[in-house]
C-alpha cells in the first residue's frame, strides 16, 4: 500500500470521526425504555414471529433519518424551521404542537423507564428520577457541544448489554431468521397494536426532528454528506440490531414458557430464573442507560424545534443568557416529564406503551411534510428528492398509514 493511499484513508477516517454523532445518537435513542418495552412485549407475546416488522421498521428508519440529515446539512435549518418556511406559520405551528405533545409523552416514558430500571436494583423512583433529571440538566446546561456529545456517545455503549442478554438467553437462531425474513401476521387487535407501536417506537417523530437539528448544530457541510450517511446508516442499523436481541431474548425465554409481561422491567425480572442472573442484570443495566440517554435527547429535540419555529438562534455552545428560550424549553420538558412520573399511582406502563402508538399516529403528518420539503427545489436545490425517491418514501408512509388505520378499525377509535 502506497503512502498516498494510506494518507487518503487516514483523512477519510478522520473526516468520518468528525461527523459521527447525529446518526448514532438519533438511532440509538430510539431504543429507549418505551422501545425496549415494545420489543419485549413483541418477543414475549409472539416469539420470533414478528421480527420482520422490526426489519422493515429499521429500513424505514435508515431512509428517513438519511433524508432528515440531508435536509439539515443542505439547508442549514432544522425541520420545524423548514416546515414553517415551506408551508407557513399555521401548519408549522400545528406540526410543532403535535411534536411537542409526543415529545412530552415520550419524555415521561423515559423517566418511567429510569424509575422502573433503578427499582430493579432497589433504588426508589423518588431518588432515581430527580437525580437523573438533575444529571441530564447539568450536562446540557453546563457543557460545551463536544463535551455533551462525548457524554451521550459514551452513554450509548450501554446498549451492548442487550446484545449480551440476548446471547445469554440461548435463542433458536433458525426460528429467529425465519421470523425475520418470512412475514406472517396474526389478525387480532393486540398484534396490530404491537406492530403499530413497533413502527412508532422505531421511526419516532422526535428522532427525525433531532437528527436534522443536531446536524445543523454540529455545523456539518455539504462535503460531509457522504460521511454523515455512514453515521446515519450505522446508527439506524444498530437500533435494529439491539431491538432484535431484545426480541430474541424474550422469545427464547418468556414466550417459550408462556410468560406474559407488561414492561421492560418485568422482562428483566422474568429473565432471571429462565436465563440466569447475568442476563437479567444486563437487561436491567441496558434499561437504565437507555433511559438516561433518551431523557437527555428528548428535551433537546423539543428545545431545538421551539427555537426554530420562533426564529430564535440557539445552540448547545451558546451560554444561557444568549439562548434562554432553548434552555428554558429543555428545562420545562425535563421537569414536566419527571414530575408526572413521580405522581403517586401514575400509570407508568400505560404511559410507556400509549406514547408509542401516539408516535405512530403523529408520524403521519410529519412524514408528509418531510417529503414535501425534500421535494422543494428552492430549498434543496440539486439535493431535492427525485420522483423515484418520492415514490419510495410515499410507499413507506402509506405502510405506516395502513398500520394506524387497521388499529383504529379493530379497536373502534372512530
Amino acid at each position: 500500500m502506497t503512502a498516498a493511499v494510506t494518507k487518503r484513508r487516514g483523512l477519510a477516517i478522520s473526516a468520518l470521526v468528525v461527523v459521527v454523532g447525529p446518526g448514532l445518537l438519533a438511532g440509538l435513542s430510539d431504543d429507549d425504555p418505551a422501545g425496549i418495552t415494545t420489543y419485549s412485549v413483541l418477543g414475549a407475546d409472539y416469539g420470533y414471529q414478528l421480527l420482520w416488522v422490526l426489519l422493515l421498521s429499521t429500513l424505514a428508519l435508515v431512509m428517513f433519518h438519511t433524508l432528515a440529515a440531508r435536509m439539515g446539512v443542505v439547508t442549514g435549518q432544522g425541520m420545524i424551521g423548514l416546515v414553517r418556511q415551506r408551508y407557513g406559520v399555521r401548519i408549522g405551528g400545528t406540526v410543532l404542537l403535535a411534536l411537542t405533545i409526543a415529545n412530552i409523552g415520550t419524555t415521561c416514558a423515559e423517566f418511567a423507564g429510569i424509575a422502573a430500571g433503578f427499582e430493579l436494583f432497589g433504588v426508589s423512583r423518588y431518588v432515581s428520577v430527580p437525580a437523573a433529571a438533575l444529571l441530564v440538566s447539568a450536562v446540557v446546561l453546563r457543557g460545551s457541544f463536544h463535551r455533551i456529545e462525548h457524554f451521550l456517545l459514551l452513554l450509548s455503549t450501554v446498549f451492548l448489554a442487550y446484545i449480551a442478554s440476548g446471547i445469554l438467553a440461548d435463542p433458536d437462531w433458525g426460528a429467529a431468521a425465519h421470523g425475520l425474513l418470512i412475514p406472517t401476521m396474526p389478525t387480532d387487535r393486540e398484534a396490530l397494536a404491537i406492530v403499530t407501536a413497533t413502527v412508532g417506537t422505531t421511526l419516532a417523530p422526535w428522532g427525525l426532528s433531532f437528527i436534522q437539528s443536531y446536524a445543523v448544530d454540529k455545523k456539518l457541510r455539504i462535503e460531509d454528506l457522504r460521511f454523515e450517511r455512514i453515521d446515519v446508516v450505522t446508527g439506524a442499523l444498530l437500533t435494529g440490531v439491539i431491538g432484535f436481541f431484545v426480541v430474541v431474548a424474550c422469545a427464547a425465554t418468556l414466550h417459550r414458557d408462556g410468560r406474559t409481561i407488561t414492561d421492560a422491567a418485568d422482562a428483566a425480572l422474568a429473565l432471571q430464573p429462565l436465563a440466569g442472573d447475568l442476563a437479567s442484570t444486563m437487561f436491567g443495566i441496558g434499561l437504565v442507560g437507555a433511559a438516561v440517554l433518551a431523557a437527555a435527547i428528548l428535551p433537546l429535540s423539543t428545545a431545538y424545534s421551539v427555537c426554530e419555529y420562533t426564529g430564535v438562534e440557539a445552540a448547545l455552545n451558546d451560554p444561557f443568557r444568549e439562548a434562554k428560550t432553548f434552555y428554558v424549553t429543555f428545562g420545562c420538558v425535563t421537569a414536566l416529564g419527571a414530575l408526572i412520573v413521580l405522581v403517586p399511582g401514575a400509570p407508568l406502563v400505560t404511559i410507556l406503551v400509549a406514547t408509542q402508538v401516539l408516535n405512530a399516529v403523529l408520524l403521519l403528518p410529519l412524514l408528509a411534510v418531510i417529503i414535501g420539503v425534500a421535494r422543494d427545489a428552492d430549498l434543496m436545490g440539486q439535493y431535492r428528492l427525485s420522483r423515484a425517491g418520492t415514490a419510495a418514501y410515499g410507499v413507506t408512509a402509506a405502510v405506516v398509514l395502513m398500520c394506524v388505520v387497521a388499529l383504529a378499525v379493530t379497536t373502534g377509535w372512530g
